[in-house]
């Protein structure tokens, strides 16, 4: 990055310069700017799809007449709760959708390879911890983590047996259909990736795509489960976005898929990698709970 970024010090002088882990932020009297690397994403062509629908929730792209680099606006974070902080996502992100959203025509092997793919997940999961079991119950000391989970292993089995049944009924309501209500998703969502100021910004949008709106609340919920109650921001986006009840089936199937815990680090990683897998069966089993209830 050095010849580009000595083309940018000359281009906006900025007196101080922060390397981040993707990013270098330079200060300069004029504002403060984001140089992030280009990957095979168009950001432009992607903010201006995303104006055309109405959506201007992201930083201002400054400059992008470099093949190898872009340069953002630099918008500071006003700091809050994270509780406010991702309801404050989930209304962006519901807007994002909406904005978005269309239907497009599929054939019936769309959603027959959608099945074989979490299907092919299932099975491998079922198959690794069968075989975890078999092999941890002959010895004659369990490691606690071995343990921990042995403990707990009819758990994981019953949440793979749940996924199992989900996805058979979940093809039943899907086999026949032509159509798919697809929108731009933003495909890395996590709080890190939000900041409020005087308006909300999404960033980091270079993974983005036209796909189900599932696959944002997906990754939104694997990443933050553990930081906020999802409960709430999933009924807020309901409130805004209208769900079918396929598409909330298969969210619930696949935030439901149990973590494959592989035991191979220090016996108090081992301990701290099974007890947050095992969390995650847990804390998610009481977000799916009352919706399977209602009915």
């Amino acid at each position: 990055m050095n010849s580009t970024l000595d083309v940018l010090k000359n281009i906006y002088k900025p007196y101080k310069i922060t390397f981040l882990k993707k990013v270098v932020i330079l200060n300069t009297t004029s504002g403060d700017f984001v140089v992030k690397r280009k990957e095979e994403k168009d950001i432009k062509e992607l903010y201006q799809y995303l104006e055309s629908r109405s959506f201007t929730h992201f930083p201002s792209l400054k400059d992008d007449a470099r093949s190898d680099y872009n340069v953002f606006e630099y918008i500071p974070s006003v700091s809050m709760p994270i509780e406010q902080k991702a309801y404050d996502l989930i209304n962006v992100l519901s807007n994002l959708h909406n904005s978005t959203t269309y239907y497009k025509s599929v054939t019936e092997d769309e959603f027959k390879i959608i099945f074989d793919n979490i299907k092919s997940n299932i099975d491998y999961l079922d198959n690794y911890y069968e075989e975890f079991y078999e092999k941890v119950k002959k010895e004659e000391y369990m490691t606690p983590s071995n343990y921990l989970i042995m403990r707990n292993i009819s758990k994981i089995f019953a949440a793979l047996e749940f996924c199992s049944s989900e996805l058979d009924a979940w093809y039943g309501m899907v086999k026949e259909d032509l159509k798919k209500r697809v929108c731009l998703i933003h495909n890395n969502l996590n709080l890190d990736h939000f900041i409020k100021n005087e308006k909300e910004y999404l960033i980091s949008w270079e993974k983005a795509r036209i796909d189900t709106p599932i696959i944002d609340l997906v990754n939104l919920y694997q990443n933050e489960y553990f930081n906020v109650h999802f409960g709430v921001l999933f009924d807020k986006y309901l409130e805004k976005v209208h769900l079918s009840e396929d598409e909330k089936k298969l969210f619930f199937l696949l935030i439901s898929l149990p973590k494959k815990t592989e035991l191979n680090e220090t016996e108090f990683k081992n301990c701290e990698k099974a007890r947050k897998d095992l969390d995650y069966i847990f804390i998610t089993e009481e977000l799916v709970r009352p919706y399977y209830a209602v009915q």
